[in-house]
């Protein structure tokens, strides 16, 4: 067992501890407070001065799927063949081995949401893995948490290059409905065969993959950037009856009270530490998490590692929350928020008993540029100091 003491806690959750105490024991926090009974034979941390928070998390990136340093060799984010491929899972691909994962977890980001890119109507699955380890089998939380979709100028731009659909909106949109549809059918097949093999419709890998959506099993999870494309996405999610989340939500500032009407799970914003690479990010600011956290709205921030490389993740936070978003909110944007969009924040996103014992400590507020992380814990396991 491991005792952290003397803690400034910030723990996401209902309560902080000043001088504060975390009991570790199994890779699960035991305890936390300030009197907390300590057993015997215990290794015990002193974090006096240290800035404690749980261990950071991305909803968004490709952590693995695109390796640093490389071109084509390490390129494993995009199936440009075929703008239809949900089979395709981000644990087949993802590297473990990459330099980034290092750079990620001695930056304090314990947890990521990872996958395929945006050249694709639909792309493939997402998982959630900790940034710790040498095997990927050992590091998922979960090995489909979504469905990765992309609306706007990437799909277009990828297809119209091989000369073949879609090559506008209109035809993103039809290919994702006519595939909602399919799978729909395919699920029904399935119920009406009652688990007898000789009824049951042939086997299916993409509808098999999508049946998940159509169960609301997981969400789609839409790379939107523009206005009309967001609510494209959410239009298509309502006639379909799915869940889903929105994801970039670049221009989302300027439609914030459609979104407060008609999404309520919360909205993964970024990368906003970039710039205006392509038309549909004409818009892009730092103030929309503030804006949209103001409508109501669960924000989270995210890096689209590599785009903005993710131990970077507590920075992008701080200029949102320079940028109008209230400083405890911008703190939850990367730990308990993307959490509870992801829906593992029974397992992680705050610090509380019961959960895995993944702790960042900062030497000061870790939006002070000047801090630095101190110790990382990951599992209760100290991977950093």
């Amino acid at each position: 067992m491991v005792l952290i003491k003397n803690a400034n806690i910030h723990t996401m959750a209902k309560e902080n501890y000043e001088n504060g105490m975390i009991l570790i024991k199994d890779g699960k926090i035991k305890d936390i407070g300030i009197n907390i009974d300590i057993p015997e034979n215990v290794e015990v941390i002193d974090m006096k001065g240290k800035f404690i928070m749980p261990g950071m998390i991305d909803a968004h990136c490709h952590l693995g799927m695109w390796e640093d340093g490389m071109g084509f060799e390490g390129a494993d984010g995009n199936e440009i063949v075929d703008p239809v491929t949900p089979e395709l899972r981000a644990i087949d691909a993802i590297n473990p081995m990459d330099i980034c994962f290092k750079d990620a977890l001695e930056g304090g980001v314990t947890t990521v949401a990872t996958g395929p890119g945006s050249a694709n109507v639909i792309g493939g699955q997402f998982a959630v893995i900790k940034t710790c380890g040498d095997r990927i089998d050992d590091m998922i939380l979960d090995e489909c948490v979504a469905m990765k979709c992309a609306f706007g100028e990437n799909p277009k731009r990828c297809y119209n290059a091989l000369k073949k659909s879609p090559s506008t909106r209109m035809a993103t949109a039809a290919i994702l409905r006519e595939n909602l549809i399919k799978a729909q059918k395919y699920v029904k097949k399935q119920e009406k065969a009652n688990n007898k093999e000789d009824k049951a419709p042939e086997f299916d890998m993409k509808m098999e993959a999508l049946s998940k959506v159509i169960r609301k099993e997981i969400p789609l999870k839409a790379h939107a950037h523009r206005a009309d494309d967001i609510l494209t996405a959410l239009r298509i999610a309502k006639e379909f009856d799915v869940d889903i989340t929105l994801d970039h939500c670049t221009e989302g500032h300027l439609i914030g009270d459609y979104l407060k009407e008609g999404y309520q799970k919360g909205i993964i914003v970024g990368p906003s530490l970039s710039n205006r690479s392509k038309i549909e990010l004409k818009n892009l600011t730092f103030e929309t998490p503030g804006i949209l956290k103001n409508k109501g709205i669960k924000v989270a921030i995210m890096t689209d590692h590599p785009v903005i490389p993710l131990q970077y993740l507590p920075v992008c936070a701080a200029i949102a929350s320079r940028e109008g978003l209230d400083e405890k909110e911008a703190l939850k944007a990367i730990t308990i928020n993307p959490a509870e969009i992801l829906g593992i924040d029974d397992k992680v996103g705050s610090l509380e008993k019961g959960k895995d014992a993944d702790i960042v400590a900062f030497t000061g507020h870790p939006f002070d540029l000047r801090s630095k992380v101190d110790m990382v814990i990951v599992n209760g396991k100290i991977v950093k100091k």
